[in-house]
């Protein structure tokens, strides 16, 4: 897929717009290769793993038997999220992985081009305070191929996310 046909992808064109609505300060990236995980990212971005905000989603309870609800995470590349500590943190009953399909259909995104904005609905997002500790993070931008430079604090009001350790 050439560069062109990336930027102009409706998932990415849908969160170009969010961000132009929002007022970030980063423009969209298109990647040489694909950059499914954080890793990889990192590695084209000629960045530390730990400065990509890594989209996860997950299925959080809020008491036994509940339907499951979204929740992004925006965890710094280089930790694994906890899921027990952070159901706990957040008043959760239970923060289960969400299989490939139910996150498309919760956020509009495929899984490795997940962004921080731009879902069908608004999600509950926590941004791993880890974060902060580095002056530009990077996020997915609604391809594996497109990203975008922002902050922690960007990150924070872009989403309206809960400031959290999640390892």
């Amino acid at each position: 897929m050439t560069t062109e046909r990336i930027a102009d992808h409706p998932s990415v064109q849908r969160v170009r717009a969010r961000l132009a609505e929002l007022g970030a300060t980063g423009q969209v990236r298109v990647l040489d290769d694909a950059a499914r995980t954080a890793a990889q990212a990192a590695e084209q971005l000629r960045v530390t793993v730990d400065q990509i905000a890594n989209s996860l989603v997950f299925a959080a309870h809020a008491e036994p038997g509940a339907a499951p609800e979204p929740l992004l995470v925006l965890a710094s590349g280089g930790h694994r999220v906890d899921t027990a500590a952070l159901a706990g943190r957040l008043g959760l009953h239970q923060v289960a992985r969400a299989d490939a399909e139910w996150v498309k259909e919760r956020t509009g995104f495929a899984i490795g081009g997940v962004a921080p904005v731009g879902h069908l609905h608004r999600l509950r997002t926590v941004v791993d305070t880890a974060l902060a500790a580095y002056d530009v993070v990077w996020a997915a931008a609604g391809h594996p191929h497109a990203v975008f430079p922002t902050t922690y604090a960007e990150l924070l009001r872009l989403t309206e996310g809960e400031p959290h350790a999640v390892d």
